[in-house]
């Protein structure tokens, strides 16, 4: 299973460019208006989950942020991302692992994940997740899944649609909702995708 979940990856940013894939935002607004909000130390450990070759990045060198790592389940996302920053890539910490056997061997004051963690469809993994964050996170979490008005599927993937309250049930017993904002995304092709984003804070 999660062979076939890598491969699948690893072809869909092999065979595709960022304006083939309905994910891609050129500036990823609702996610830099969360994370700037935090007041953050500019030497905080940010983690971008699924950071692909998302711009998230570009926007936090440029905000000044010096220890920013991004994961991926596919490499050849993140040789993407790396070849668009250039030499500025050598400045970000970069990691090929599912996140669901992802083991961080670091604590995060920032935990983002833009669209990961509805792939995520069994309980097992849910827990799993929920798990790796209750340990490793000791600042904010910012998690952005499709809406109940979203779609089903993304990338021809079942996912898990999910209300502010679904959510911030999964998360309750760790962290705290500081807000949630719903966003229409305009894909590349003109379509909209329903995205409900929620921002937590870390309360033990």
């Amino acid at each position: 299973m999660k062979t076939n979940r890598k491969n699948h990856w690893e072809t869909v940013y092999e065979t595709k460019n960022p304006d083939q894939v309905s994910w891609t935002q050129e500036t990823p607004k609702v996610s830099l208006e969360f994370i700037h909000s935090f007041g953050l130390n500019k030497a905080a450990k940010i983690i971008d989950v699924g950071g692909g070759d998302s711009k998230l990045v570009d926007h936090l060198l440029h905000a000044g942020f010096k220890n920013i790592t991004v994961l991926d389940i596919s490499e050849k996302a993140l040789e993407k991302a790396k070849i668009r920053l250039g030499e500025k890539a050598k400045n970000v910490n970069w990691i090929v692992s599912d996140i669901s056997t992802f083991v961080p061997e670091t604590s995060f004051d920032l935990w983002h994940d833009r669209a990961v963690f509805h792939f995520l469809t069994t309980p097992e993994d849910i827990a799993k997740y929920v798990s790796i964050v209750t340990e490793k996170v000791t600042g904010y979490l910012i998690m952005g899944t499709f809406s109940e008005n979203g779609p089903t599927k993304c990338s021809g993937l079942e996912i898990k649609q999910y209300s502010e309250e679904k959510l911030t049930t999964v998360f309750k017993k760790e962290f705290e909702k500081t807000a949630c904002i719903i966003e229409d995304h305009k894909t590349p092709f003109g379509t909209i995708q329903n995205f409900l984003f929620c921002s937590f804070k870390k309360t033990s």
